[in-house]
């Protein structure tokens, strides 16, 4: 187990905060849990922009999660803040949009930590996870199944870079 200094921090960033995030964040928890590893990390989620700061995830990300297990009615979205670049060790972006700005607002000094939540899954053949927020159920399928492919990939990195020890 890790002491709270050394938890892995992972910051999981879309847009708003209500579909893809959060539903990475939930993916992420839930795959932490059923592996005994919840109490190495400290995982989050935010959006690069304020449009639903305070709200509950999408109701259809949550219902599409409940599906497979994954819990997201207790998150609410909130902001990228600056701390977070200093604070995080992983900020996994969705998307080119989201990447940018993440890149954009960070300090030089920690723009190492900013990533594309699916270079972890390189056998999906792309780098974005696409906004489901205007498309059907399917949609949001889709997003689960890449970002439950993406967490199997980012924690077997983490553990063949030794960050994580299985007890």
């Amino acid at each position: 187990m890790c002491t709270e200094m050394e938890k892995i921090k992972v910051l999981f960033v879309c847009m708003g905060n209500i579909c893809r995030s959060p539903s990475a964040e939930g993916v992420f928890t839930k795959l932490l849990k059923e592996q005994n590893l919840e109490d190495n990390f400290i995982i989050d989620s935010a959006g690069t922009h304020a449009h639903h700061v305070g709200e509950s995830p999408d109701l259809r990300a949550q219902n599409a999660a409940s599906e497979r297990g994954v819990e997201l009615t207790h998150l609410r979205a909130r902001k990228v803040i600056m701390a977070d670049f200093e604070d995080y060790d992983y900020l996994l972006a969705m998307d080119d949009d989201n990447y940018e700005a993440l890149i954009s607002a960070c300090p030089q000094k920690y723009a190492e930590k900013i990533s594309y939540l699916l270079e972890y899954a390189p056998q999906l053949g792309v780098k974005e996870v696409p906004d489901p927020y205007y498309g059907g159920k399917y949609g949001f399928e889709r997003v689960l199944d890449m970002v439950e492919a993406a967490s199997l990939g980012f924690l077997a990195m983490l553990q063949k870079t030794g960050r994580i020890i299985k007890d």
